[in-house]
């Protein structure tokens, strides 16, 4: 047993030591665990719960306005469909010359306003054919079913649960949509409309705007022809990649098409939830700093305490980095247990938020109706270790002190 480890001896030997329980130090220590508990649980909530906004209202735009939209120039930005797109498109019905594109689908928007009796909205009517993705929507379904335009012409649509509240509309209702024809002389069109699903995405800006309806009526009512539509809407494999995709789709399609990403269309949102990542690592430098002071204040009780055991081991021949060792050993030890606590304290808030729901959040602020977490392996190892490494790294200065310990007043200190 060529020195097991001598220090590592040692170091095992004061933790476990009655002394070192009941001494000055003992509480001091227990702060020190409980600050990296706290700073670790403190960053995997503010990691979990920012990230996991981010996606939720990123997807959240994304379900109505897809990740890339592929338009004609003069749309002029407004939310109605102006100068038709052919469908005849080489990328259209499959974007094959871009890898990364999950799928391609035509629609069309159009202002209308719903009449009842003793109310009218004002509604985007947003037309879709049997090439729309629903996937999103079949998440935010509360009651009913999408509608099936695969078939014939029909008068389906999906409504949100904001205008069916507004509105008194229950799933099987029907309704009347007037439509603004280009002669304003001219009497409205009318489509009478029948639910059979209601949605919602509590995203409030957009509920309160978009029905889902059939885009072969909005072709009839804008006089186009059957293979035109507003514009197109891609999706992408992976959102971390949105950018390339972007520039591929972008040398995919012709000149006369404008090309753009759901972040510029809605720059102020993106721009919102930017804001919150930022605060994320502010949050994690902070907690570090405090986790790693604490570390230090309880490494010098320590050594202070033990400066008695210093004096002898030197006198017996040990090197300064011998001793630094044993305390940093020691330091590690405690590192790991605050570690330990704030992980399985840290975790367990985080599943019981995924699973139970706990903190609401209002939607109108927030755009979500509570705190979403987003739990990855990655991102807890990578906290675990970089405040492991952190704590240790700052440990080094004040184990210096050691070095500055003489054996023979060491000894003698009462």
């Amino acid at each position: 047993m060529h020195h097991l480890k001598f220090e590592y001896f040692i170091a095992k030997r004061i933790i476990d030591s009655k002394a070192y329980k009941s001494s000055v130090s003992a509480p001091i220590i227990k702060i020190g665990i409980a600050a990296i508990a706290i700073g670790i649980i403190v960053m995997m909530i503010a990691i979990a719960t920012g990230i996991g906004l981010q996606q939720k209202i990123r997807e959240k735009v994304v379900a109505f306005n897809s990740d890339i939209i592929i338009s004609n120039f003069d749309s002029n930005n407004s939310q109605e469909s102006g100068n038709p797109v052919s469908m005849e498109q080489y990328f259209y019905p499959e974007f094959k010359s871009v890898e990364g594109v999950a799928h391609i689908q035509a629609v069309a928007t159009k202002f209308g306003v719903i009449r009842t009796e003793t109310d009218f909205e004002a509604v985007i009517l947003k037309g879709v054919g049997a090439d729309f993705n629903w996937t999103y929507f079949q998440d935010f379904l509360v009651e009913g079913r999408v509608p099936d335009y695969s078939g014939d012409r029909n008068e389906e649509v999906l409504i949100s649960q904001y205008l069916a509240n507004r509105l008194q509309f229950k799933l099987g209702d029907s309704f009347t949509t007037l439509f603004r024809k280009e002669d304003p002389n001219k009497p409205p069109s009318m489509i009478t409309y029948h639910i059979v699903g209601i949605y919602n995405s509590g995203f409030k800006d957009f509920d309160e705007t978009y029905v889902f309806g059939d885009l072969r009526h909005l072709q009839r009512l804008n006089k186009w022809e059957d293979n035109q539509a507003g514009h197109f809407e891609v999706f992408v494999t992976d959102y971390s990649k949105l950018n390339e995709i972007y520039n591929e789709v972008y040398n995919n399609t012709p000149p006369l098409l404008n090309v753009t990403t759901v972040e510029q269309k809605f720059a102020s949102i993106f721009e919102w939830i930017q804001i919150f990542v930022k605060n994320i690592y502010g949050i994690i430098g902070v907690m570090i700093l405090v986790a790693g002071i604490n570390m230090i204040t309880a490494l010098l009780v320590l050594v202070l305490e033990r400066t008695q055991m210093i004096g002898i081991l030197k006198a017996l021949g040990s090197s300064n980095w011998a001793i630094r060792k044993i305390f940093l050993y020691n330091a590690s030890y405690l590192i790991t247990l605050g570690l330990l606590w704030g992980n399985v304290i840290g975790l367990g808030l985080l599943f019981a938020q995924k699973y139970f729901k706990l903190f609401p959040l209002n939607p109108d602020v927030y755009y979500v109706t509570e705190a979403p977490v987003y739990i990855s392996l990655s991102y807890i190892l990578a906290l675990n270790i970089g405040t492991f490494i952190l704590c240790l790294a700052m440990l080094l200065v004040p184990s210096y002190i050691i070095t500055k310990i003489s054996p023979v007043k060491a000894i003698r200190f009462e």
